[in-house]
């Protein structure tokens, strides 16, 4: 059962990317429960910190508005500070006994930082500004990492088709893709 669970809560896809002046947080819209798609358009990527920090959320829709509250007010209470407030919020999801049941991960970035939180306390900058999560993160990453180099996409035309290409590939993608960017 144990295992089952796991493998409810990851699948979706979520990357971000920063190249140049711009980041940006894109997901795909499906959510799916075990095998079965329950729905093609859902939105995993929001604004937070009044509209200055974007965040992707890979886990259950329930637990996701759970983080996106406790991280918008951590962010209330270290304003422009969202390497502060995620650690203060990674404490709190490692330490909280109903937080530590999530199994969940998030995407988050600002205008200077991009930055992976996970229920275990994690809170890491990839070194190239890139970052995916849930089922077909790894598959976007790679695909990201492919393209990055190439000075005709920006950080959004690079989201976009890391993306499909993830979606071709993961069967809890889908190419409903929604994007946010700074």
């Amino acid at each position: 059962m144990a295992t089952e669970t796991r493998d409810l809560w990851h699948a979706t896809t979520i990357l971000a990317v920063r190249k140049g002046d711009r980041v940006v947080i894109a997901g795909d819209g499906q959510v799916s429960f075990g095998q079965t798609v329950v729905k093609a358009n859902a939105r995993k990527v929001r604004r937070l910190g009044d509209g200055k920090v974007i965040a992707g959320f890979a886990g259950a829709t329930a637990d996701a508005f759970t983080l996106f509250e406790r991280l918008e007010a951590k962010l209330e209470q270290y304003p422009g500070q969202l390497t502060r407030a995620s650690v203060e919020m990674a404490k709190d999801w490692r330490t909280d006994r109903y937080l530590r049941r999530l199994e969940a991960m998030m995407a988050v970035s600002d205008k200077s930082v991009s930055l992976m939180l996970s229920g275990t306390g994690d809170v890491l900058e990839p070194e190239d500004g890139l970052i995916g999560i849930g089922s077909g993160g790894n598959f976007a990453l790679a695909a990201a990492r492919a393209l990055i180099d190439r000075p005709e996409l920006d950080a959004e035309a690079i989201a976009r088709r890391a993306l499909e290409i993830a979606a071709g590939i993961c069967v809890f993608t889908n190419t409903n893709i929604v994007v946010e960017s700074l």
